[in-house]
């Protein structure tokens, strides 16, 4: 077991940028645009549905970028970034392998059981699924790491804020802490969404000159590959150099744990899962738009891959053994790095109020997810039951409070991760990976009984929490990076949670077959045989021909990246 070399808890000292009072008004101007895109949803919400689902009413563009925007956070920015420093090239595999076919999943095959089931949430399709055992227990663990992953970005956040613009950990934790804060209790999700559009183009905006500015600095492609390759191996510019079994690589996996590990099971656990992401497209008006979400949101992600990868590798170019204590920068500081080397005051307004945005946007996912599980699935169903609307959307405001002072609470979990990418999908492998084999094979197998649901959800997570704390940790397996135990614990958790489906299934009795309707595939509810609105069927709207367009031109991608 390998560990790595240098994990301070904040970015290098000597990161501080020059900001001026024309960055400082960039900052200014969004942070009011954001309170006030938050007053002008509040007169929106009317209902509980409302202001947990925007009331079903979103076009597929406003939830498509809303549904990409949710996850350009602490993942996508920093996280990516130092994975490029730290690993390479394979950094493509998160997207090409780990992205592109699971949202195409969701949009195509998952998304008319949700949308057509009409449930509020991801956990409430377990309830009508399997039962309130299983669902209770996929509520808590979803609420939990909500509430861990959004302290991640605010943690990323402060770090961020603190090594480039000098503001104290606690007043970068608090002002952004109040803004998500403020505008998701005005505007419930309608706000959050909306706000997540704008974002979207901030963060292009910032990334945009980093990645073209980097790339130049490091002697464009030619002298970037160049000189990577000297330092670190032909491997490290490649996606499958050195992937073979048996053989060493930078990443510590082979073609064979990026495929099962990455590609099918943290990647389809996270993005058909998880209820940060799947709200955006529940909120969508109709079900051709609610399928139209996620493959929308496929096309942009395709290519963010270079703008994340790429500043990840200048900086792995111009700073030599980068992540090491000789160097004084962490693989996180990849991105800042570059900032403060290549940007003049105003780019650099918009790159810091970028990087906010993203965290700010990776947060309010997770918060406005929590406060809807929390409300709809824990509290509404087990604790005070029918009630009139109007306190369910108090008590959604009030949550959302709780949430955030508690995001703020595990923020610092982060800390012992100089990849804050490691840590997210250690969470991921623990929560979203038993959740997914418990919906693949509800949705796909009659048989499935309704306690079979509980017990291999429990499986699963054991399962991966064992293998990762202490088969890993404990050095009891030798897995030579933490992105590599992750895969390792993700493909545990999911085997753990399918065989003890199997064998409860096989012991106990399953739903009758007339409850199963609109919940296992081959059988249909109502919603899932809704007739497409009027224009519905230029090629563009429908989801069979957008699914099919994404996987093959993120196919089409690897091909510079092969060898």
């Amino acid at each position: 077991m390998q560990t790595p070399t240098y994990a301070p808890t904040q970015l290098a000292a000597e990161l501080r940028l020059p900001t001026n009072w024309l960055d400082y008004t960039i900052l200014a101007i969004y942070f009011v645009v954001v309170l006030g895109i938050g007053l002008a949803a509040r007169r929106s919400v009317k209902t509980s549905l409302d202001f947990f689902l925007s009331g079903r009413s979103l076009p597929a563009w406003i939830t498509g970028l809303a549904f990409i925007s949710a996850n350009l956070a602490a993942t996508e920015i920093l996280g990516m970034a130092a994975n490029s420093a730290q690993y390479g090239a394979y950094t493509v595999h998160w997207y090409w392998i780990g992205a592109i076919p699971a949202m195409v999943f969701l949009g195509l095959v998952m998304m008319p059981f949700y949308y057509g089931s009409k449930v509020r949430s991801v956990p409430e399709f377990l309830l009508l699924r399997f039962d309130k055992a299983a669902h209770l227990l996929s509520s808590a663990l979803f609420a939990f790491a909500s509430v861990l992953i959004a302290g991640v970005n605010l943690y990323a956040l402060a770090l961020v804020v603190e090594a480039l613009l000098g503001w104290p950990k606690w007043v970068a934790i608090v002002v952004a802490g109040a803004l998500v804060l403020g505008y998701i209790t005005l505007g419930g999700l309608s706000s959050a969404i909306y706000n997540e559009v704008l974002q979207f183009f901030v963060i292009l905006a910032a990334l945009i000159p980093i990645t073209v500015l980097g790339l130049k600095k490091a002697g464009g492609w030619d002298g970037l590959t160049d000189k990577l390759t000297a330092r670190h191996g032909a491997d490290f510019t490649t996606a499958w150099g050195g992937t073979g079994i048996g053989e060493a690589n930078p990443l510590g996996a082979n073609w064979l744990t990026i495929v099962l590990g990455l590609g099918f099971v943290l990647s389809f656990g996270y993005w058909t899962t998880n209820f940060a992401e799947v709200q955006r497209a529940l909120s969508a008006k109709n079900l051709s738009a609610g399928q139209r979400t996620p493959l929308i949101a496929a096309f942009p992600k395709i290519f963010i891959v270079f703008l994340v990868m790429i500043p990840g590798l200048a900086a792995a170019a111009l700073v030599p053994n980068i992540g090491s204590k000789e160097s004084g920068l962490q693989y996180n500081d990849a991105i800042p790095y570059l900032m403060q080397e290549l940007l003049p005051n105003g780019v650099l307004g918009i790159a810091v109020t970028g990087l906010l945005a993203a965290f700010m946007a990776g947060m309010a996912a997770n918060v406005s997810s929590f406060n809807t599980v929390f409300t709809t699935d824990i509290w509404a169903k087990y604790v005070v039951r029918d009630r009139e609307d109007e306190y369910y959307v108090r008590f959604g405001r009030l949550i959302t409070v709780i949430g955030v002072c508690a995001s703020i609470g595990t923020a610092f979990l982060a800390s012992s991760f100089s990849n804050i990418m490691s840590y997210l999908q250690t969470l991921f492998s623990f929560f979203n990976v038993p959740m997914f084999v418990v919906f693949i094979i509800g949705m796909f197998w009659k048989r499935a009984s309704v306690k079979s649901g509980f017990w291999g959800l429990l499986a699963g997570t054991t399962a991966a929490m064992i293998n990762y704390f202490v088969f890993y940790k404990q050095g009891v397996i030798s897995i030579p990076s933490d992105q590599g135990a992750n895969f390792v614990s993700a493909i545990a958790g999911f085997v753990a949670g399918a065989v003890v489906m199997i064998a409860v299934s096989l012991f106990t009795r399953p739903k009758p077959v007339e409850e199963l309707q609109g919940l296992v595939y081959g059988t249909r509810s109502p919603g899932m045989s809704e007739p497409p609105a009027e224009g519905d069927d230029a090629w563009y709207r429908k989801p069979a021909l957008l699914g099919w367009g994404a996987v093959v031109l993120a196919a089409a991608c690897y091909i510079p990246f092969s060898f």
